[in-house]
């Protein structure tokens, strides 16, 4: 049996709930066989409220972990949190080399519970580095205004203008994940690539356990594009991945909770709408 590659370049969730283990779980759910270079470890403190600590590897830890990697010819290869502008730079020099299409960036710029950008410099490098060698960008709200060099979107309207300066910086398609933020009545996530917006409705769900959601949907939308759907069937899919994953999130301990990973196949998948607008 052969089974279609996906490598994650990313952080590692000591908790299990986001990064390289929220990936590499969705790629399994997906049937793909999941890889990893690693580049920060993030541990959270008990002792002091689940703050976060990021510990980032040295550089040629993470080129030997690309070289090996990606020589096993990968399918399809997203990014997550990349501490550093020489981190993002490494990773966008061997994406370049691998010459691989099925290219997600998840601009990942602070930790869950944080609020500050990790390091300011990331995101200039992130425009110059991995926009144009992205077949499709999956930033959040205050991901998509930082990239765009705009304000944080939060209305659809707004949504859409950051969307076409995002794909204007390279990017082949975006998708900008609504989130609580959104002024609107349903979970909406908003895809453009480059001619048509495509509207992703979802109906609420009122949780605080969706720790993890962010990468699920990227990872997602990579193994749907390792598994041969195109770029709208795979963000199309991966919405409903997601929505179940949230809809059915569970209380690790009193700080977070994670979506469930498995809850497409184990419970399955929501209903979404997705209509161009």
């Amino acid at each position: 049996m052969t089974m279609k590659k996906t490598l994650t370049i990313a952080g590692t969730d000591t908790s299990g709930g986001a990064g390289i283990q929220a990936d590499l779980k969705t790629f399994q759910e997906h049937g793909t066989y999941g890889m990893t270079a690693l580049t920060v470890v993030v541990t959270m403190d008990p002792d002091n409220n689940w703050s976060h600590g990021v510990y980032s590897l040295p550089i040629d830890v993470l080129k030997a972990q690309l070289k090996t990697a990606l020589s096993t010819g990968i399918d399809a290869i997203k990014t997550g949190m990349l501490s550093t502008e020489e981190v993002i730079e490494t990773a966008g020099e061997a994406i370049a080399e691998s010459g691989l299409d099925h290219v997600v960036i998840d601009p990942v710029m602070v930790c869950k519970g944080e609020d500050e950008v990790l390091n300011p410099g990331t995101v200039d490098a992130m425009v110059e580095f991995l926009l144009p060698k992205a077949e499709i960008v999956t930033p959040n709200l205050f991901e998509a205004g930082q990239l765009a060099g705009m304000k944080t979107p939060s209305t659809i309207e707004q949504m859409k203008s950051v969307a076409e300066k995002i794909h204007s910086l390279g990017a082949r398609n975006v998708v900008i994940k609504g989130g609580k933020q959104l002024q609107h009545d349903k979970a909406a996530d908003l895809f453009y690539d480059g001619k048509t917006f495509t509207l992703l409705e979802a109906e609420k769900t009122e949780t605080h356990y969706n720790h993890g959601a962010g990468c699920t949907f990227a990872a997602a939308i990579t193994a749907n594009l390792a598994n041969g759907l195109n770029v709208r069937e795979a963000v199309i899919e991966a919405k409903k991945f997601v929505t179940a994953a949230i809809a059915n999130g569970w209380k690790l301990n009193e700080y977070v909770g994670p979506v469930m990973h498995g809850a497409a196949k184990r419970v399955g998948t929501q209903e979404i709408t997705a209509t161009e607008i």
